[in-house]
């Protein structure tokens, strides 16, 4: 069994129980696999979140030419909205695990690593890698404008993401700057 495969199960089977009630044994009875091919590619939950998020970042890489035209913050920009584009089918397993973290804050910790690293990858993308003294700190606000961001996306059903494409833009507008690592 490949671990796409399993990685898709998972999934498909956060999106119908939720991250914290999804069990490796639903998994492996979606993926029709046995628990010991799970466990060979994902030996834990905490790797298939991360084996989660790393997929999209591919996604997204892969679509980005370094050094384009576009300035720091429409490239940023960009890279997100391609996030957005590349989550959409998995966006009831989403749904699912963000209803699930205001009565578990713990189901989300796996991905807060992920997140970071995932946040640090859209940075570097866009031009402005995250450099030392400030880094850690561009990291994280790009990581809070992300999740804000994504709340909007989990509500927003038009097909142009009109609304979250706006939220987006707004805080760019606001943070760019800091995020690029320019003073405001």
């Amino acid at each position: 069994m490949d671990a796409d495969t399993i990685l898709d199960s998972a999934l498909a089977v956060s999106a119908e129980h939720g991250w914290g009630r999804a069990t490796f044994t639903d998994i492996a009875a979606h993926a029709e696999c046995s628990l010991a091919d799970i466990y060979r590619h994902f030996p834990s939950k905490c790797a298939l979140a991360t084996a989660a998020v790393a997929r999209i970042d591919a996604a997204v890489l892969a679509e980005t030419e370094p050094n384009g035209e576009m300035s720091f913050r429409d490239r940023l920009f960009d890279l997100l909205m391609r996030r957005y584009d590349a989550l959409k089918p998995h966006r009831r397993a989403i749904e699912a695990l963000w209803r699930e973290l205001p009565r578990d804050p713990w189901a989300g910790a796996p991905l807060a690593p992920a997140l970071a690293r995932s946040m640090a990858w859209m940075l570097e993308a866009a031009g402005a890698p995250p450099r030392l003294p400030f880094g850690l700190l561009r990291v994280k606000l790009l990581a809070g404008i992300h999740l804000s961001v994504m709340r909007v996306w989990l509500r927003d059903d038009s097909e142009d993401l009109g609304q979250t494409m706006a939220r987006l833009d707004k805080a760019l507008k606001r943070w760019g700057p800091v995020l690029e690592g320019r003073r405001r």
